[in-house]
C-alpha cells in the first residue's frame, strides 16, 4: 500500500537534491550572462538545461521503478501505471523546480529556499502520481489521475521555461 508514496517521495528527493545547483555553476562562471547575448531565446536553452536535469535525476527513478515496484509486491498493471505516472511527473517536477532554482540564483542558502518555494507546487503532482497507483491497486480506474498528471506536465512545459527565463534575467540584472 505504501509503494507509490515511497517511490514518489524518492523522485521528489532526487529532484530536490540537485535543484540548488541547476544554474549556479553557469551563474558563477559567467556562462549565463553569455547565453543572454546569443540570438537563441533563453527559454529554449532553459528547456535543454531542464531536460539534462531530468535525465540525471528523474530518468533513473523512472527506469528503476518497475524493479522497486516488484520489491513492494505491485501487480503488473500497477507497475505500468507507476512507470507512466513517474514518466509524466518527474519532468514536471524538474520544470517547476527550475523556476525556484532561477528565483533563488545567487542567494546564500538557496538550497533550502528552493525547497520552501517549490514544495507547495510539487504537492499536486505527488498526489496525482501516487493516487494513480493507489487507484490502480484498488481496482478503480487510474485514468483521471493520469490525465491530471498529463495536464500538469503540459502546463509546466508551456509556462515553466518562460517563467524560468524571466527569473534568470531578473537574477542577472
Amino acid at each position: 500500500m505504501i509503494a507509490s508514496g515511497v517511490l514518489w517521495v524518492t523522485a521528489l528527493l532526487a529532484c530536490l537534491l540537485s535543484l540548488g545547483r541547476l544554474f549556479t555553476a553557469d551563474y558563477l562562471d559567467g556562462v549565463l550572462e553569455q547565453t543572454l547575448l546569443i540570438p537563441q531565446p533563453l527559454a529554449v536553452l532553459v528547456v535543454g538545461k531542464v531536460f539534462a536535469h531530468w535525465v540525471i535525476s528523474g530518468l533513473p527513478v523512472v527506469l528503476l521503478s518497475p524493479l522497486l515496484g516488484l520489491q513492494f509486491g505491485l501487480s503488473g498493471e500497477s507497475l505500468w501505471v507507476l512507470t507512466l505516472s513517474l514518466l509524466l511527473g518527474t519532468p514536471t517536477l524538474s520544470m517547476i523546480g527550475a523556476i525556484g532554482a532561477a528565483l533563488t540564483l545567487g542567494l546564500r542558502g538557496s538550497g533550502l529556499l528552493v525547497a520552501l518555494l517549490v514544495l507547495p507546487l510539487f504537492i499536486p503532482v505527488l498526489i496525482f502520481g501516487a493516487g494513480a497507483v493507489t487507484n490502480s491497486l484498488a481496482g478503480i480506474g487510474s485514468e483521471a489521475n493520469l490525465s491530471l498528471l498529463g495536464a500538469c506536465f503540459l502546463l509546466s512545459l508551456a509556462f515553466a521555461p518562460w517563467a524560468t527565463a524571466v527569473a534568470l534575467r531578473i537574477a542577472l540584472d
